[in-house]
């Protein structure tokens, strides 16, 4: 029997009757022997992975990066040499602090996890809607996260623990007043720009090193919520964001955004006046401008969220040759910590999935063995033990792996004593006082109504360590955000 219309069991049996159970009698209790009914009802009891810590609510979409500028002076890295060259694009959007049921229209940063499918392997820039983040350090992360999360006593969300993180770590300021003036909530996916947001390297053919930013500029324009059409817009549509990319690309109205990268030579990190490779500061435009180098479109829509959306394992530890990480710690702390959820959530193999393994290129490798071993990659067969060929290297057999050093980085110097590095001379404010006067009064009004709307809800110590904060970043700001907590 091959036709494909029969409904089958896992195993390929074909099913009878799948809206009866077995039982004895009309009436009778059910009988353990209903294999067909166990399958069903312990394989849904399966049919959810945990859900990320973070960024669990998204979206995703294929499309193409078109490169418009060669960066052969910079990288060898094969998507950005050659004028007109295209590649193969996966974008993940997300909300960061909401669980999967959450609403799109929240308060709360975007993930912009951007994949490219080059010809030398999968290079992601995982990112998010805003150029800096709340933290310069990994270890911090997850407490972070936890002050972002539910209480874990009355599993409410808590200001008390989200001001109360902030008022001890002030290298947040500029990011919070990011995420609370009006950019804090953009309206869609289309309608907002992406940054990889850490300091990343290149090195070109000569063996010299730069350090590069991305950025992605919306060609749709920019569109965010105030909080009362946020509000509204949660209670009618709470998937607001997920429909708009959707309709979107169905109605062919594909999304682009124009794609830019800062470059600064390398030596320039040494002598620079702010740290480059502190994620709570941006590098100002004056001093390294914007280069344009390419466009990206989104054109495709996945055939299955949960195999393309929700089993996409984006991770920065995704590099290719000619793209580098940096001394940046939030970004060393990432290296390892999103493989490694991805291991957990999906399993050993998960870049063996479609979404994840490499498209342009083969993966080789000697890793066997784990979950879903002998998985075949549709555009390469299988990778992981699908095979008999050695599982070691170095190896004297005809199909030995071979190693590429053409493709090696060149050596990065590093100096000084390995110690626990406290706050050295940052300066937290300036940036974030930078942000607050160039904003107009409308919006420095609802940027303090904001604050002060959550922080309100907090005690006193807290609110006065933050009106210090406040006050540093900008004058003004402060004295605002003082009187309208009445202190």
């Amino acid at each position: 029997m091959t036709n494909k219309s029969y409904l089958t069991s896992q195993n390929g049996a074909p099913i009878a009757d799948d809206q009866n159970s077995l039982s004895a009698g009309k009436r009778g209790p059910l009988l353990l022997q209903d294999w067909q009914l166990i399958e069903k009802l312990a394989h849904f009891n399966r049919e959810r992975i945990p859900e990320r810590v973070v960024h669990a609510k998204g979206t995703g979409a294929y499309g193409t990066f078109t490169l418009t500028k060669d960066l052969s002076d910079y990288t060898i890295a094969d998507h950005f040499n050659g004028v007109g060259k295209q590649t193969e694009t996966f974008i993940r959007f997300s909300t960061v602090g909401g669980e999967m049921g959450s609403a799109d229209a929240e308060r709360d940063p975007r993930g912009f996890g951007l994949r490219f499918y080059t010809a030398n392997g999968n290079h992601d820039v995982v990112g998010n809607n805003t150029p800096t983040f709340f933290l310069r350090d990994g270890i911090k992360f997850p407490d972070f996260i936890h002050t972002q999360k539910r209480n874990p006593k009355t599993n409410l969300k808590d200001p008390q623990a989200m001001w109360d993180f902030w008022a001890e770590n002030p290298e947040a300021m500029h990011q919070v007043t990011i995420l609370m003036s009006d950019r804090g909530i953009p309206a869609n996916y289309r309608q907002m720009h992406g940054y990889g947001s850490h300091t990343f390297s290149l090195w070109n053919a000569k063996g010299e090193r730069f350090w590069v930013k991305f950025h992605f500029k919306s060609q749709q324009g920019i569109v965010n919520l105030t909080n009362e059409q946020a509000d509204k817009l949660k209670g009618i549509d709470p998937d607001s964001s997920q429909r708009d990319l959707v309709l979107a690309i169905t109605d062919k109205n594909f999304p682009k955004w124009t794609v830019n990268v800062q470059i600064m030579p390398e030596a320039d990190a040494n002598t620079y006046h702010i740290n480059p490779f502190d994620l709570t500061k941006v590098w100002p435009h004056s001093d390294y401008p914007l280069i344009e180098i390419g466009e990206l479109e989104l054109n495709r829509l996945p055939e299955n969220y949960f195999a393309e959306v929700e089993q996409a394992a984006l991770s920065p530890s995704n590099l290719v040759p000619g793209i580098g990480v940096s001394p940046d710690k939030m970004l060393q702390a990432r290296l390892f910590a999103y493989a490694d959820a991805h291991r957990y959530r999906v399993g050993t193999n998960y870049n063996q999935l479609p979404v994840n393994c490499p498209h342009a290129t083969q993966a080789n490798h000697h890793q066997r063995g784990g979950a879903m071993a002998g998985t075949a990659c549709p555009y390469h067969g299988s990778q992981t033990g699908g095979d008999a060929s050695p599982n070691y290297g170095p190896n004297t057999t005809p199909e030995a792996l071979q190693e590429s050093s053409q493709f090696a980085e060149p050596p990065l110097r590093l100096d000084g004593e390995a110690d626990r590095y406290s706050r050295y001379n940052q300066d937290d404010y300036t940036q974030a006082g930078n942000l607050y006067r160039i904003f107009g009064e409308d919006e420095k009004q609802r940027l303090v109504a904001t604050i002060c709307g959550s922080l309100s809800q907090v005690t006193l110590d807290v609110q006065q360590k933050m009106v210090v904060h406040f006050t540093k970043a900008d004058a003004d700001y402060g004295d605002r955000i003082s009187k309208a907590l009445g202190l």
